[in-house]
């Protein structure tokens, strides 16, 4: 089955759905997934598709694969890996071309006409997944490869994908009797929609708030953001205003350098109660509802709780191998997150402000405590990290540490206009794949930055195709004369992100389906984050925008020095939305719960402190209605991870290109194809430890915050 609906469907990681589908559709020459794409790099003909041509791709998608399913289920053949596990692997051709582009659209660029799709192909989606993975026939012969692999002589990759296969069927209801599998299609069924209504409501809410203010309101604000603001009200309709939204590029300029406190907490007031409004946009009810039949699936399955069956097949194992993390760092940053509010706290009392510090002061005071311990100011710095500069420098990070680089494809077709395209290539000249990166903010994209695939590296008949991945963000637009300026933070995100694509670019699976662990995948990506200020990088890409001056080595040197700042708080939202994820689904059956007297509850229990919301309350915590769910603690997980392998180019040069060669040959090749502390051990030499996390975070009781 081929690897992007192999993924949704073995790991469940999506719960996509829909009913019926039961007429075989005809076979229309004209729609763009029924024939070959005809294009450079064979990416799709996102000119030519349109929202008319996806139902019935899903529904032939299914004919197609329902023949095949039953041709492999019935044969008469002894079970081997080639018959049953490789031919399983290499179903589903149709199904995986539209889902990758259905899902990554849905994502950056929906319509109404998308959304209704998405919401009815949802349940039909969930329904045939149950079909495959509820196939007794289909099981009995997986199962059996499985129990006489020893026959086989398998090779490592080919254990590692029949354990995982075998074992992703039982996560997924292949021993329950007839009754409980009935039972089981109902909850994924359920769960499949309102999952899809959670995300479709929080991009409802975010779109649909703005916050216009007069000139008299602007002061303090870097240009950059006043022109944002100007524009989006004019587009809005009220021209001659500014408009200010819960969009990130928005919000968090705003709460950083706006002086009026009024106008920052009902700013930050909509942000953090989006989906919580008792409006037709609300979350509550729909979070309750799915992690009651969360709970109610892993009991039926025979397991203790979701997070039991989620954390399996990844590194953490076990629930409270997560909470020991998690816990461990708690105990460690709250006391530097109160140290944080202490300081804020005096700047507030030298103003003479009369007031305690709340969750909608942090940005700015904190800005200005940054300016006062290291003479260093955001908007100081937005000038030298030019979008295009910053895009430019992780390019020349991979080049200098892999040899690949990245050409500009005119003429490509676009998911987007706003999307450019880039050919990439080894360092002989050979084609590797394709990446398109889509930077700014609009109604039709979803919050947040993220990585996907329009194609995965795959095999046909010997041969590699190779893939074309796509990074999506939501950076400031360009305004007028002014360049799209991005913050530290930003940049970080974009390095962030190109790391997730280098690992789709470099991946090299024998195999449609990969298995990565969770929790690991975030390794490559957090891994990129490092050179991002790295001073020898910052002195290759950060140019001032009017003068191409380079970054001055005194600002540098402030980055550097300023590297342990406001971790605390960093530290301290980031883990209250990742404990909240597994308080969550570490519920057992039956569970009825009020989302909000839950998270508050929880929170007071744990001890976060007033002055801290977490980074993401219950009803727009699209992590764990997408995907993330019992994972949001990953990204620590794989920080402890990233950390130590940075170590390792440190050691000997951070692009040293026997360790940028290893990193690549043992885990970017490798990954999901092995055993995650396995490949980690390959390049590190050893089992990962904690301290360069707790060095680099300030976390360390001998660290100087």
């Amino acid at each position: 089955m081929k690897k992007l609906y192999k993924m949704l469907l073995i790991s469940g990681l999506f719960s996509l759905t829909i009913t019926g589908c039961k007429k075989k559709p005809e076979v229309d020459k004209s729609n763009p997934f029924f024939t070959d794409y005809n294009t450079t790099f064979d990416v799709p003909p996102f000119e030519k598709i349109m929202a008319k041509h996806y139902m019935p791709a899903f529904e032939k998608g299914m004919t197609d694969g329902r023949v095949e399913i039953e041709k492999l289920a019935k044969s008469k053949s002894t079970p081997t890996f080639i018959n049953t596990i490789e031919a399983f692997d290499n179903t589903g051709d149709l199904l995986s071309k539209v889902s990758y582009v259905f899902f990554a659209q849905a994502s950056a660029n929906t319509n109404d006409s998308l959304q209704k799709i998405e919401m009815d192909i949802s349940p039909v989606l969930s329904g045939y997944r149950d079909e495959i993975l509820l196939n007794a026939e289909l099981f009995k012969k997986i199962k059996s490869v499985y129990e006489n692999q020893a026959e086989f002589n398998l090779n490592p990759e080919q254990t590692f994908l029949l354990e995982n296969l075998y074992k992703g069927f039982v996560r997924n209801g292949a021993n329950l009797n007839k009754q409980d599998q009935d039972t089981l299609k109902v909850l994924n069924k359920k769960l499949s929609v309102l999952t899809v209504k959670f995300s479709q409501n929080v991009l409802a809410e975010t779109n649909n708030y703005k916050q216009y203010v007069n000139k008299e309101d602007l002061t303090g604000l870097p240009e950059s953001v006043i022109a944002n603001a100007a524009e989006t009200a004019k587009a809005s309709g009220q021209e001659g205003k500014w408009a200010f939204t819960t969009q990130r590029p928005s919000i968090f300029p705003f709460l950083q350098y706006s002086g009026i406190r009024n106008l920052r907490k009902q700013l930050y007031d909509a942000y953090t109660n989006r989906s919580n409004n008792g409006n037709e946009f609300d979350n509550n009810k729909i979070l309750a509802e799915v992690v009651k039949l969360r709970a109610e699936r892993a009991k039926l399955l025979g397991y203790k709780t979701h997070s039991n069956i989620v954390l399996e097949p990844r590194m953490a194992k076990v629930p409270e191998n997560v909470f020991k993390l998690l816990d461990n760092l708690w105990g460690k940053a709250i006391p530097v997150a109160k140290n944080e509010v202490t300081e804020m706290q005096k700047i507030i009392d030298k103003e003479g402000g009369k007031f305690k510090l709340e969750p909608s002061d942090w940005w700015y005071y904190a800005e200005k405590l940054r300016k006062a311990k290291f003479d260093l100011n955001d908007s100081e710095l937005r000038p030298y990290f030019k979008l295009d500069n910053v895009r430019d420098g992780a390019f020349t990070v991979a080049n200098k540490l892999f040899g690949i680089t990245f050409t500009p494809i005119a003429g490509l077709p676009r998911p987007h206009p706003d999307a450019q395209p880039f050919e990439v290539k080894e360092a002989d000249g050979s084609h590797l794949g394709v990446l398109y990166m889509d930077f700014y903010p609009r109604e039709s994209k979803q919050q947040g930055a993220w990585c996907g695939s329009y194609r995965s590296f795959h095999i046909v008949d010997n041969k590699g195709v190779t893939p074309v991945v796509t990074v999506v963000f939501n950076f400031t637009r360009p305004s007028g004369d002014l360049p799209a300026l991005l913050s530290v933070e930003e940049a970080s995100t974009l390095y962030h992100e190109f790391g997730h694509a280098l690992d789709g670019l470099f991946n090299k699976s024998t195999y449609n389906e990969t298995n990565i662990a969770w929790d690991f995948v975030e390794l490559p990506s957090q891994l990129m984050e490092h050179w991002a200020t790295e001073p020898e990088v910052l002195n290759m890409y950060a140019k001032h925008y009017k003068t191409n001056e380079p970054i001055p080595a005194e600002l540098v040197r402030k980055i550097k020095n300023s590297g342990y700042f406001n971790q605390g708080f960093e530290t301290v939202e980031y883990l209250a939305a990742s404990l909240l994820d597994m308080k969550y689904h570490t519920l057992e059956a039956p569970v009825n719960i009020d989302v909000q007297n839950f998270e508050n509850e929880y929170f007071t229990i744990i001890g976060l402190i007033p002055e801290i919301i977490s980074r993401y309350r219950s009803t727009y915590f699209l992590h764990i209605a997408g995907g993330y769910d019992s994972g949001y603690y990953s990204y620590i997980w794989a920080a402890v991870l990233d950390n130590d392998a940075f170590e390792a180019f440190k050691e000997k040069g951070i692009f040293d290109q026997a360790t940028a060669t290893s990193f690549r040959k043992n885990i970017l090749e490798k990954n999901g194809t092995m055993d995650a502390m396995q490949m980690f051990v390959n390049f590190r030499g050893r089992e990962p430890v904690i301290e360069p996390l707790l060095k680099n975070r300030g976390l360390l009781q001998s660290t100087p915050l």
